[in-house]
Parts: structure tokens; sequence; C-alpha cells
């Protein structure tokens, strides 16, 4: 693969990338580190990328094993705004400032219980809900069964359905 190809096949990725190593580790300096170590191992196995089928997903196994290194090296920090890795940046179309409050709080108590979830739900639930992969390519990126998969995000969903209605519960009088 020469430095053209390097451009249009794996720098593209980066973004994703990003978000999915932000996802793990709750840092969006150290999640642009691993991308940075993720372009560079790719580029050093560039005369062998004929050999992976898929590249993205490649990319992805790498990204997760470099962050659950990092988090197994050190306790992670975790932080409740997301508005620090642009999830915001969706409501600013929104010229509504009362539904952007709430949109705002919905946010960023989404985040906060998939926050909470386990590794595994975590990464499915991102992979699938924020990266809109489908269950065959998470399958492909993490080596689980497609089942398993299923199970996992049922599993998140129905976590995170419950607590957002304990939370968003309507008054009662």
């Amino acid at each position: 693969m020469d430095q053209k190809e390097f451009k249009i096949k794996v720098i593209p990725l980066g973004k994703k990338l990003h978000r999915f190593a932000v996802s793990l580790l709750k840092d969006l300096h150290e999640a642009e580190d691993i991308v940075q170590e993720i372009y560079v191992k790719l580029w050093k196995l560039r005369d062998d990328m004929e050999k992976i089928e898929n590249i993205e997903a490649f990319a992805f196994r790498m990204t997760r094993n470099l962050c659950l290194d990092r988090i197994k090296a050190k306790k992670p920090q975790l932080y409740d705004d997301p508005g620090d890795i642009g999830i915001m940046e969706e409501t600013d179309t929104n010229p509504d400032p009362a539904s952007q409050l709430i949109l705002s709080d919905a946010l960023m108590e989404v985040h906060r219980i998939m926050g909470q979830l386990p590794e595994q739900q975590r990464t499915v639930l991102h992979l699938r809900e924020v990266e809109g992969y489908s269950y065959e390519e998470i399958s492909e990126v993490l080596k689980m069964e497609i089942n398993a998969i299923r199970v996992v995000v049922s599993r998140a969903r129905k976590t995170l359905r419950e607590s957002l209605s304990k939370t968003f519960q309507p008054w009662k009088i």
C-alpha cells in the first residue's frame, strides 16, 4: 500500500476510531493518542495490508485492544460532560432553547448511563447505535457470535431504557 492509498483507505477512519476510543477511555486527548498510534502501526503494516480483508474492522480491533491496555495500565478517569466529546453539536440546529435544554439533559443522562454499563455492553452499544455498524460488522470487529451481540445490545438497551424511565418519570400529583 502506498501513501496515496493509505490516505484514501485509512485516514478517513480517524473520526470513527476517535469516537470509539473516547467511548472506552473517557479521555479526549488519550483517544487522540490512540488514533495516532493506530495510524503509525497501520503505516508500518502497509506492505501486508493486502492480506487484511477488512481494514476498518482490523483498525477497530486494534483501537479496542490499545484502549483496553491503557485502561488496565491505569484506573480510568470518568467525566460526565458530553459537550466535551462533541455530542452537543447535534443540538445546535434546534432553534428552541427549551427543547435544547431538555435534549441536552437527556443526552447527558444517556452518556452517564452508558458510562456505567459493563465494558462489553458499552462497546457493542457504541458500535451499533453511535457508529451504526451492523451486527455482522460488530461480530467481525469484536470476534463475537452475532447472537451474543444481539443479546448484549438487548441487555444494554434495556438497562438504558429502565434508567432513563426512572430519571425522566413524569411528575405525579
